[in-house]
């Protein structure tokens, strides 16, 4: 059933994407003969009204009608160039996840049923929604504390209904993701499954709010040190699965600035604690906020930059986190062969490919910095041209990477939107370099050897185990030679079941096929 409903789906949604005019508007150098079919089609069915919009208008519009999912989907794909190229993730960034505020009633429901309480034994007050989004909305309210303060918080409501939704339409996107990859075998390098599995992670988070209430708490001991960044405290006791309970936040929005001018703050310092804030966060700590655009991002009065919903955060393993500072330190040295050594011994690129023939490519993205002002240089527009080179020799795609990449543009384009002379080498450079040295150097190395003893202190503590099961495999497989391989009836009905789906996706693909070719034939003549 979820099958079926998948498919209609994906038709419904190809359909919503012609009639809003997104398929016609798409390149036609170069597009493979489907694509150019569909935008055929398309020019069909199309509004007239679509043809005189603007594609980022076009995009929102259709991504908006079909549902809260797919806006969620678009603001992922935002963080992925790679897949549908610059231009539509650029249109992508400035989707905006507005959605119609639920009633406060149900949201009232939504806190009793997830808190085991009364509202109004919880709240003194609780108002009406402030902000309304795809996932969830948010409303202002008052509690008494123990010692009988009052003060105001944020409270975060799910939108009822949308984690089925949202599991319905993921099958969808596992659908595309599938019919892509038969389509364009050259496809697979995109990683478009193990995006969509990616996707559906980030989802899953950002619906499961007790886990967003921990990522803050665990955000707020990374930075309990550092200066100008802070992130909202969570009232644990008025959160749960479905609500999340935070400190209100006082202060200006970033996206305002005509007030931050007028606030009398240092803008350039201001720039220069977002920058160094989120390079710590990425390098140091493996846990970075992925949302980070103005809208998400508050001066408080103190100055201090507060960091609101933490719905999509990326992670970066210790191996992941050497690597960034290898190929960043690579660039400063002007090592392009150590760079590329780095990302074969790192398993990004094959090990059959010529690493004096890569090095020569990442010097063409290395050199056209030097010439350049400091301001002029983006990091993350750097990491942009890298990745576009390393495909050239195969690398598969690292969604972590991307998304870094991605974030470390939008906080960028931030800070020179703070500052437009912001100088972002200069900035990044006190708080890159020890990392790095302390990442890749000799301290790094010393940790390497610490994990390796720790990795045969485990495989030790495993032996007798390990020992006892290959026994008993070895025993099993002599079964086996002795009285051939037998199935039990349960798996003999899963595989007759998988069998029988496949047949039925293999004649669906079919008819479609047929039908395509008979519309090809009949424009033809």
């Amino acid at each position: 059933m979820k099958r079926l409903h998948a498919y209609f789906s994906l038709l419904r949604a190809v359909f919503v994407l012609m009639r809003e005019g997104v398929i016609t508007a798409l390149p036609e150098d170069g597009a493979p003969p489907p694509v150019m079919l569909a935008k055929r089609i398309a020019r069909l069915i199309e509004r007239r009204r679509t043809r005189e919009q603007g594609q980022s208008t076009i995009l929102a519009n259709a991504l908006n009608r079909l549902g809260p999912s797919w806006v969620k989907l678009g603001q992922f794909l935002a963080t992925r160039p790679d897949i549908v190229g610059d231009s539509i993730a650029r249109d992508l960034e400035l989707l905006q996840d507005r959605m119609d505020p639920f009633s406060t009633t149900d949201a009232r429901k939504m806190v009793e049923t997830t808190l085991a309480a009364k509202v109004d034994d919880l709240f003194i007050d609780f108002g009406e929604p402030v902000a309304a989004a795809s996932i969830a909305q948010v409303h202002k309210a008052r509690v008494r504390d123990d010692n009988g303060a009052e003060r105001s918080v944020a409270i975060k409501i799910i939108r009822p209904g949308v984690r089925e939704r949202f599991a319905w339409d993921l099958e969808t996107f596992y659908t595309a993701a599938h019919t892509i990859n038969w389509l364009f075998p050259a496809a697979h390098r995109l990683q478009l499954i193990p995006s969509v599995d990616m996707l559906a992670q980030s989802a899953k988070l950002e619906m499961e709010l007790r886990m967003e209430a921990a990522g803050l708490s665990e955000m707020a001991e990374n930075v309990a040190g550092d200066e100008g960044f802070r992130v909202p405290a969570v009232d644990w006791q008025r959160s749960g699965r479905d609500c999340m309970t935070l400190e209100w936040v006082e202060g200006i929005k970033m996206s305002d600035m005509e007030a931050l001018q007028a606030s009398g703050h240092n803008l350039t310092a201001v720039a220069n604690t977002l920058n160094q804030s989120f390079l710590r966060h990425a390098i140091r700590d493996g846990f970075f906020h992925a949302d980070m655009h103005p809208g998400n991002l508050f001066l408080a009065p103190d100055g201090d930059i507060v960091a609101v919903d933490l719905g999509i955060a990326g992670r970066l393993i210790k191996a992941e986190r050497r690597f960034l500072g290898e190929i960043l330190r690579g660039f400063i040295q002007k090592d392009y062969r150590r760079i590329a050594e780095v990302h074969i011994e790192a398993g990004y690129v094959p090990a059959n490919k010529d690493v004096d023939s890569f090095a020569q490519a990442l010097r063409a993205v290395g050199e056209p910095i030097y010439g350049k002002a400091a301001e002029d240089i983006s990091i993350g527009s750097l990491l942009t041209l890298l990745f576009e080179i390393t495909e050239m020799f195969d690398m598969k795609t690292q969604p972590q990477l991307l998304l870094l990449q991605k974030t470390m543009v939008v906080v960028e384009g931030v800070a020179r939107k703070l500052d437009p002379q912001f100088n972002m080498w200069d900035s990044a450079g006190p708080v890159v370099i020890p990392l790095m040295t302390r990442l890749v150097g000799p301290l790094g190395k010393l940790d390497e050897v610490a994990e390796g003893a720790r990795a045969v202190s485990k495989l030790v503590q495993l032996a007798p185990d390990m020992a006892q099961r290959a026994e008993q495999l070895s025993h099993e497989i002599d079964m086996m030679a002795r009285d051939g391989m037998r199935l039990d009836k349960p798996t003999i009905d899963a595989i007759g079941k998988a069998e029988a789906r496949h047949s039925r996706s293999g004649r669906i693909a079919l008819w479609v096929i047929a039908v395509a070719a008979l519309y090809g034939v009949w424009t033809l003549t």
